[in-house]
């Protein structure tokens, strides 16, 4: 069979189309993002702490299958550049299948070998009659890092925010994993999607309440907006990695119920109510599973949590957005875990009057993050010129329990901010694009305080905060102080918007200093890859 032959049956196949598919939500990365500098426009009142986007809502405010779209009159080219690879349509069914991939070659000078990763994979996103929508995607992977990228992966004991790996070639990496959702959207008003993925709530890069670091995780997402109101309703299940067991053995399950509430109180300020439930699949009276009390999607979970009996491990916190001008947004978030108050106030009182000998400033229960944030669009009247700066705090032992297994976290990473608690961090990123030109730098100056001879300083979430090393005088950045450097610059072509499917250059500086020694790791990336997830090596 002749190559024009050949050509002339893939063209048919990718082309029984009658109108472009549309899935039930959009992606969270960041690099890529075509449509933030659009819902952020104060007079839309979008509700933008809540990620992913629904795509019929960001579709209300901007066409984002159009943004980036090039006008070519053959098919072929129309299918690379713009459109799905396969793509079939009737009046109650359509889907669409394209290529995932990540074929990338990387380079640190002190080492002799060349890092790289081989990422294939597919994605499918279909729907089924008026209301029901499926996405469904798979990624293959084996991988070599030959620069600081290693020391992460040993730090966590699996590839973060990816999966778990089995060794491949002595010193590489073999590993796979997938996403997946069902999502039924009878009206308006209401999104109900069953899922294997991530979640994200909060308007910045990091997030303190609950964040996309962590690996994937069974969920179920109750989405309902009216007036100017968007309620979400979580229910989750997370696996838990602190205790080793052998091949075969399934490893500790527990469970996470969220709630969070954005209200849109003018079109400049947005503020939301954030509340969070950890518990065991079992405890000490064996078997528990899901806790029916933590079902109800309109209760206040930690009335319940007390009332049960309980010492399951539940949070509370605050977002808000303030919009000025048209394109100067002002976001932060505030979490607490548990204080007391005259121990707050003991602290404040201590800041003013050093000289003031009470002890009870720096209770180590007093446990909260915070987050402060910054972001503009078109800076200067730059077009697509686009500026974040951001800080993030978390007071020693946050996000930790009595019962190790309920931390808030999964997969051996936090579920909210990937360096844990006891830390500060101050982030500056710039991004700016022409047409499908895209250039990012971005850098990151964080400080946390490491565990000192075995003693808990407070940075890891995952030890149970029994083992304190101090009842009083604990304060951010306590034990071995870790200061952490992360610079880094990217460039890179986007071919098609459907998958963010882009070719790019990167360059990334990681520097690490503590007691009196420091080491500077230089990586060199480029590659071809389609860019949906975002995966964090930023810490």
């Amino acid at each position: 069979m002749s190559r024009r032959i050949i050509l002339s049956i893939l063209i048919a196949v990718c082309s029984i189309q009658v109108g472009a598919q549309e899935s039930h939500s959009l992606y969270m990365e960041h690099e890529f993002n075509h449509y933030d500098r659009y819902v952020y426009q104060k007079q839309n009142r979008f509700h933008t702490s809540v990620k992913p986007y629904q795509n019929r809502q960001v579709n209300a405010t901007v066409d984002a299958d159009s943004i980036y779209r090039i006008d070519v009159s053959r098919k072929l080219p129309d299918i690379l550049l713009n459109r799905s690879w396969i793509t079939y349509k009737q009046d109650d069914f359509e889907f669409t299948i394209d290529p995932l991939m990540n074929f990338e070659i990387g380079r640190d000078a002190d080492y002799d070998n060349l890092s790289w990763v081989n990422t294939r994979g597919i994605i499918l996103n279909a729907r089924l009659g008026k209301y029901v929508f499926v996405t469904t995607d798979f990624y293959e992977n084996q991988a070599k890092f030959y620069d600081y990228r290693r020391d992460v992966v040993s730090s966590t004991k699996s590839i973060p925010g990816q999966s778990s790996y089995k060794t491949f070639k002595d010193d590489g990496y073999d590993y796979a994993w997938a996403d997946a959702t069902i999502s039924f959207q009878p009206d308006e008003h209401f999104d109900i999607t069953f899922g294997h993925g991530k979640n994200f709530i909060g308007d910045g890069y990091r997030s303190m309440l609950l964040s996309d670091v962590a690996a994937n995780y069974p969920y179920l997402r109750i989405t309902t907006d009216f007036w100017n109101i968007k309620y979400v309703n979580l229910w989750a299940q997370f696996q838990d990695f602190t205790k080793h067991y052998d091949y075969g053995h399934p490893h500790d399950k527990k469970w996470g119920s969220f709630n969070y509430l954005d209200w849109s109180v003018t079109p400049w300020l947005n503020v939301g109510f954030f509340e969070a439930v950890i518990w065991a699949n079992a405890d000490s009276l064996g078997h528990r599973g899901f806790d029916i009390n933590y079902a109800n999607p309109v209760i206040f979970t930690r009335p319940v949590e007390f009332s049960v009996g309980s010492s399951d491990n539940a949070l509370m916190g605050m977002t808000g957005k303030l919009t000025l001008w048209k394109n100067h947004v002002f976001y932060g978030q505030f979490i607490i875990d548990e204080f007391k108050l005259e121990n707050v106030k003991a602290g404040i009182k201590h800041q003013f009057n050093k000289s003031d000998s009470t002890i009870l400033w720096g209770w180590w229960a007093n446990k909260w993050a915070m987050q402060m944030g910054y972001k503009t669009f078109d800076l200067f009247g730059l077009e697509h010129l686009d500026i974040q700066a951001e800080m993030n705090i978390a007071r020693p032992f946050m996000y930790s329990h009595v019962t190790h297994i309920q931390n808030y976290g999964h997969f051996r990473q936090p579920i909210a901010h990937p360096l844990g608690s006891n830390f500060r961090e101050f982030l500056l990123i710039g991004r700016y694009n022409y047409k499908r030109l895209f250039v990012e730098a971005k850098y990151i100056h964080a400080m946390h305080g490491s565990d000192v001879d075995g003693i808990n300083m407070g940075n890891n979430i995952f030890a149970d905060y029994t083992s304190h090393g101090s009842e009083y005088y604990n304060e951010i950045g306590q034990g071995r102080n870790v200061i952490l450097q992360n610079t880094s610059a990217k460039a890179a072509f986007l071919i098609s918007p459907r998958t963010n499917m882009n070719v790019y250059v990167g360059f990334n500086r990681r520097s690490e200093e503590s007691d009196g020694s420091k080491t500077t790791k230089n990586l060199i990336t480029f590659g071809l890859r389609t860019s949906l997830q975002n995966i964090y090596y930023d810490f």
